[in-house]
């Protein structure tokens, strides 16, 4: 737990919220992979890539209002190389831009340099999301380029931001 945010692994109880939110426009928006989610979609993501340790899902809880949020996950795990894909979501707009992403990054940070051994945890962000932007460098990851014109989405090209953070970074970091 992390002030008033608390994170916890995602069940298969929690598919028609996790559904719901990344149906909502405005995560769909910030997503590469446009394509509508469905419940037996995402139960079969839970049951190849979850329930086989490929991805590492949680659920994002505001510990105030005691209500479930959004989601943090660590994707295309590469035990060998020690790396991951980081990814998160806030699906609840009323509780976007309160920090609640910013603290749980910084858990999930910890159980994947902790708890998974990573050594590097990096991301991609459409350059044209300086909020989300501004989270990450919150949480402690660092700019490592753009790629102008990355990603195509309905004709329209993208440039993408790649952001990484290092578990020598992330020690450093804890330590202040």
């Amino acid at each position: 737990m992390n002030d008033n945010v608390s994170i916890r692994l995602i069940t298969e109880e929690d598919t028609p919220k996790v559904v719901a939110w990344r149906n909502a426009p405005s995560v769909v928006d910030q997503f590469i992979y446009r394509t509508p989610l469905t419940e037996e979609g995402h139960l079969k993501w839970f049951r190849e890539r979850i329930m086989t340790g490929e991805v590492v899902q949680f659920i994002i809880t505001d510990t105030e209002t005691n209500t479930d949020v959004g989601s943090v996950y660590f994707r295309d795990i590469d035990r060998q190389n020690k790396k991951c894909e980081y990814g998160i979501f806030i699906g609840e707009e009323s509780c976007r831009g309160k920090g609640i992403g910013s603290k749980a990054a910084k858990l999930a940070l910890d159980y994947a340099f902790s708890q998974l051994g990573m050594n590097r945890i990096f991301l991609r962000v459409f350059a044209k999301n300086p909020r989300a932007i501004k989270s990450y460098e919150n949480a402690g990851f660092k700019y490592e380029g753009k790629f102008r014109e990355d990603v195509i989405i309905d004709g329209k090209a993208y440039d993408m931001v790649f952001m990484a953070i290092l578990k020598d970074e992330w020690k450093k970091g804890t330590k202040e």
